[in-house]
């Protein structure tokens, strides 16, 4: 199955919702980054919600950044997304390990205490900036904290990513729940209802459940209606001139450095670990560029 994203609404417009499988993306950061099982499930739950959440923006230039930075031995990890079904991402450590827990991989344990930041560009002035308290760390009660708090709209997220033995991705998906302020108390009451009953998106998944249809078990009894479906990739836009201007902005007394060490260097994108080579003459033309 291709990765897609589906958007709906139910009970006449008082709920939006997001659903969304990701498993090629997750194998594809995997690939890029060689993460580890517990990284890539904490990877893959990012970029999941970073794809549904920047497919709620507006305009085809905005932009979303998602950053979750705790105390564990993981670091960080950063994903960014656009609204046209476009993420990619990256986490500081792609080698931690740790043992399972409760039978699962410790996303928690690997992330620790620290912060979501969620930052929206939206070409204004000054881009939006939110920022919570990570509540459990495993990604998808953390971002359901944050749309609660900081943008008063109550949610439920649910992220799962599912390891073959092997350590390749064998499904990934989720789906992000929203209430309107116009919400009746009793289609709230109905949909926690249905959310008790699903207790684990990876198991839905795992049994080969579409976005669509894990909408269905959450929404199909307060009159579930798709609005549209669009693809999603794992996509970087680094090139060799847009790696060139992070070079050129290490300054001139750096740049002269490299130049008489006589040897070509190695620049390599965060976000999808691709190599850029520099030789010495095209060090000189940058020196040259940035005076």
């Amino acid at each position: 199955m291709k990765d897609y994203i589906v958007r709906a609404t139910a009970a006449n417009g008082q709920v939006r919702a997001f659903a969304a499988i990701t498993r090629e993306i997750v194998e594809e950061a995997r690939q890029h980054h060689g993460t580890s099982p517990v990284a890539t499930a904490a990877l893959g739950r990012l970029l999941t919600a970073g794809t549904m959440m920047g497919s709620m923006m507006k305009n085809e230039t905005d932009m979303l950044t998602l950053q979750v930075r705790g105390d564990g031995p993981i670091g960080g990890i950063t994903v960014t997304a656009d609204s046209k079904g476009d993420v990619k991402g990256y986490v500081e450590n792609p080698d931690v390990m740790l043992p399972p827990k409760n039978g699962k991989l410790d996303v928690g344990g690997a992330v620790g205490i620290g912060l979501l930041q969620v930052i929206k560009d939206m070409g204004l002035k000054e881009p939006y900036s939110g920022q919570t308290i990570l509540v459990s760390s495993e990604i998808a009660e953390d971002l359901t904290y944050y749309f609660a708090n900081s943008e008063q709209v109550p949610s439920s997220v649910g992220l799962g990513v599912l390891m073959e033995k092997d350590n390749t991705v064998k499904t990934a998906g989720g789906f992000i729940i929203q209430m309107m302020p116009f919400a009746e108390d009793a289609t709230i009451s109905q949909i926690e209802e249905n959310l008790k009953l699903v207790t684990s998106v990876t198991e839905l998944l795992d049994k080969g459940y579409t976005p669509e249809q894990l909408l269905e078990e959450l929404l199909g009894n307060v009159g579930l209606e798709i609005t549209d479906t669009m693809p999603t990739r794992f996509y970087c836009n680094c090139s060799k001139e847009r790696v060139e201007q992070a070079v050129a902005s290490v300054g001139k007394k750096d740049i002269q450095e490299m130049i008489n060490d006589g040897k070509p260097i190695e620049v390599k994108c965060h976000f999808c670990n691709t190599a850029y080579h520099y030789s010495v003459e095209e060090l000189k033309n940058i020196l040259k560029r940035s005076k």
